[in-house]
């Protein structure tokens, strides 16, 4: 699969860190930066390219998810979620990392790195890229009622 990862300052060391593991576990990772850890960058850029690439890549029907980080994952989530096509989640424990693919479709999981340990964020993203969404129409109703407010 195809994991394309953004992030600041804050969460360049877990970035190097998934990008090492998934790479490992066999993904394709793409990194939008930032290249180089600078105390005084904005994480809008980073994570508006990650989901900018996500949503193209959905378009050309391939197998793609996103992965944002910062301090807290709240406005790297929101920044995601911005570009239109964009389904990010913050996720903070197993459970909400799996109930974002399951009920939500979500194709970019957001990620504080100051929120959780190496370990516990990099089992995040193993519970999030492992988890297919349900299908159940229920949920796909939802997520086309979000979809057709984006579009309007």
């Amino acid at each position: 699969m195809r994991i394309h990862i953004g992030s600041d300052h804050a969460g360049f060391d877990l970035k190097a860190a998934l990008i090492d593991h998934l790479t490992h576990a066999g993904h394709d990772v793409v990194d939008h930066g930032a290249e180089s850890f600078d105390p005084l960058d904005d994480y809008p850029s980073y994570c508006i390219a990650t989901g900018e690439a996500v949503v193209g890549e959905l378009a050309d029907g391939a197998e793609v998810l996103g992965i944002v980080i910062g301090g807290s994952g709240n406005g790297e989530q929101i920044a995601a979620n911005k570009v239109t096509g964009v389904r990010a989640a913050l996720a903070w424990n197993i459970s909400t990392a799996q109930l974002a693919r399951q009920h939500n479709d979500a194709n970019v999981i957001s990620i504080g790195a100051r929120q959780h340990t190496e370990a516990e964020a990099i089992a995040l993203v193993d519970a999030f890229v492992a988890e297919p969404f349900s299908k159940d129409p229920r949920h796909q109703r939802r997520i086309d009622e979000v979809h057709a407010y984006e579009t309007r």
